[in-house]
């Protein structure tokens, strides 16, 4: 028989809903009242129907019920709030309140069963009023989620045909460029695939289920190349990410993606890419080709390391690394800020979370470049109009497993150390050496200092663009001011290896300092509007070459590239996978032909499977040929096929007469 559910330790049985305590204060999320609820339902004995009940109460009378407030129908964040300012709280809530509803309703009194449809129809009228952008991946997923199953919850067609078809607009406006906008984070991906999977086991709407499994199917190929074997870390760049995962606080999130094979979010052939491709390897995937917003990740088997092309926001890690530490209690991690005013972990109030231990937020711009474990990795300042101070930092978690820092050819024992223009610092820590070569900067003051310091248990490597006395730099507003030569800059060469390949890291520093560094600026001269000033930064050794151009004047990228010529900005470029849009996609011995929309195939042929999908919208013929074997399908609008030894299976939206398959067997859906 089942038992009562046990109810979580910050349960508030004052208020009927989950506490958390902060800095600030008390607080209860409206959202966890609702999570609660579903949950408390779904356990379903008598006991937690009543207690569900106050749960309900506790959590209805956080919706904005004024018909005049311009957000009528969302929910207030927190219980102890007075009004909206969250706009996603209308989100959170219902996609765990018409699931619910959906699945149970039939266990709760008919007044209750009214009124949580009530507050379900006027938070619908919000989400539709509100109309998110497509580019917040996660919350646009949420929108299609809650209008897809809320309108067929109501029977309101209008809205869950808007559900259905913003689940069309997103995908369209995703394939532009290969990834959510919102890329590779390691908090909101996981909304967007358990979006994705309540869609496809609760939506009546065959289409869009069929749509929703196509897009966690290449989900699964993108999470799956960067989760870290060595580390079972989410490895980087992250367009968002809290401060607890980036310094691997929270659990490993190899076990987030075990979890999601396990309960059927992910297709079973996607636990291949916890296997393949071998390490070393290499993924490039594009997040928003309008904007030049890619993302380069590396694994070698003790170490990941990747780079955005350019910065993303406040909770952005444009580039971060992980390493093995063996016998620490967490990996190693690299990653980096542009800070303001000497601000960090404590100084950034979280709005959402009522705290300032969430965060610690990118207040600089960024360029990047990598190739392998090489980066170019270019900062300056957001705003400069009036500072006490400005740098950039490169931060290494946990001093105390800091192994070896070399300076040129000197040892550094004690901290802190100011690094001599032109210096090379490798870092030893765990199982990986890092390498950081200093560019040239703008000092906008006096001697900006150029240190390694311990900060609150890390090593940091600062930076600076000033340090000194509070005051208003003119001549740092850009635009046509009359002062104005360019925006503050700084930057760095970095490179790592594993650290058995080297004595140790000075012999990796006389390695990385045998390659060719370029680091050419323009000359100054005073903003016309019209004219550019180029920083060009390149590094070449063994026969490899990475570069960046960026405009001064504008903080533009002019271009990236490698020995090979200009990096784009490919939909998916790793060994084993491949994502494009001309109706042909190879990897390796596999080839798919269909039409000419995003169309992708991984591959694992030491397993004998083969996995293509194609997201369409417009139906077109498709061919998959494999090894031993091949696939014709005379049309389909969207959908994925697998080849698994020999075995073909096809989840297809619109296919046009039964699958041809030569050298292997149909299995029936």
């Amino acid at each position: 028989m089942t038992q009562p559910m046990t109810l979580p330790e910050t349960f508030n049985p004052e208020t009927f809903l989950v506490s958390k305590t902060t800095e600030n204060g008390l607080f209860h999320e409206s959202r966890a009242g609702a999570r609660l609820a579903e949950q408390l339902v779904a356990n379903g004995t008598a006991e937690d129907l009543a207690l569900a009940e106050n749960v309900l109460d506790a959590t209805l009378r956080c919706q904005e019920l004024n018909a005049d407030d311009p957000h009528y129908g969302n929910f207030y964040w927190m219980a102890e709030d007075d009004v909206v300012a969250d706009l996603n709280a209308v989100e959170f809530n219902l996609e765990r309140l018409i699931p619910m509803m959906l699945q149970h309703a039939d266990r709760l009194p008919a007044a209750t069963q009214t009124r949580v449809l009530e507050a379900i129809r006027l938070g619908l009228d919000e989400i539709r009023s509100l109309d998110v952008h497509v580019a917040y991946s996660n919350i646009a997923l949420l929108d299609i989620l809650n209008s897809c199953l809320g309108g067929e919850l109501l029977g309101d067609t209008d809205i869950a045909q808007r559900g259905y078809d913003k689940l069309v607009r997103w995908m369209a406006f995703t394939d532009q460029s290969g990834v959510p906008r919102e890329y590779n984070s390691p908090t909101y991906t996981k909304v967007v695939i358990r979006a994705l999977k309540v869609i496809t086991d609760l939506c009546q709407h065959e289409p869009t289920r069929i749509r929703a499994r196509t897009m966690i199917a290449r989900m699964a190929v993108s999470v799956g190349l960067h989760i870290h074997r060595g580390t079972g870390r989410w490895a980087g760049p992250h367009a968002r990410a809290y401060h607890p995962s980036v310094v691997c606080e929270t659990p490993p999130e190899v076990e987030i993606y075990q979890d999601w094979l396990a309960d059927g979010t992910l297709p079973a052939w996607a636990a291949d890419l916890l296997q393949a491709p071998p390490e070393p390897y290499e993924v490039i995937e594009t997040a928003s080709a309008q904007e030049g917003l890619g993302l380069t990740t590396y694994h070698s088997p003790s170490f990941s390391v990747g780079t955005a092309s350019e910065g993303y926001g406040g909770q952005a890690n444009v580039l971060m690394a992980h390493y093995v530490r063996e016998g620490a209690d967490r990996p190693g991690v690299l990653y980096t800020r542009y800070v303001m005013d000497e601000k960090w972990l404590g100084d950034f109030y979280h709005a959402t979370d009522r705290t300032k231990s969430r965060n610690l937020i990118e207040e600089g711009r960024f360029f990047g470049v990598q190739q392998g474990p090489r980066v170019i990795a270019l900062y300056a300042p957001q705003n400069m109009g009036q500072c006490h101070s400005a740098k950039a930092t490169f931060i290494f978690t946990q001093r105390q497993h800091v192994d070896e820092i070399w300076v040129g050819d000197q040892r550094v024992e004690s901290l802190p150390y100011d690094i001599p223009p032109g210096e090379l610092v490798v870092i030893g820590s765990g199982s990986a050496l890092i390498a950081v070569q200093p560019l040239s900067r703008t000092d906008a003051g006096r001697n900006a200092p150029l240190r390694l310091v311990e900060k609150e248990g890390d090593l940091v490597l600062e930076i600076y663009n000033y340090k000194g006395s509070e005051k208003a730099f003119w001549e740092m507003r850009p635009g046509l001011n009359p002062f104005f030569k360019g925006h503050p800059h700084c930057g760095v060469y970095l490179e790592l290896a594993e650290r058995n390949a080297y004595a140790d890291g000075r012999a990796f520093a006389q390695v990385v300092a045998g390659g060719i560094l370029q680091d050419d600026t323009d000359a100054p001269f005073v903003n016309d509007g019209i004219r550019e000033r180029r920083w060009t930064v390149s590094y070449s050794r063994d026969g490899q070459t990475l570069g960046i151009e960026i405009d001064l004047m504008t903080w533009r990228l002019k271009q990236r590239w490698t020995q090979a010529g200009e990096q784009g900005w490919p939909m998916l470029e790793a060994p084993t996978a491949r994502q494009n849009r001309t109706g042909i996609v190879s990897v390796d011995e596999a080839t798919l032909r269909c039409g000419e929309a995003a169309g992708w195939v991984y591959a694992n042929p030491d397993a004998g499977r083969w996995v293509a999908g194609y997201h369409g919208p417009n139906p077109a013929p498709l061919h998959l040929t494999v090894p031993g074997g091949s696939v014709q399908i005379e049309s389909l609008s969207t959908g994925t096929v697998v080849w698994d030894n020999g075995v073909v299976t096809v989840d297809a939206l619109d296919m046009a007469g039964t699958p041809q398959v030569n050298g292997g067997r149909l299995q029936a859906q």
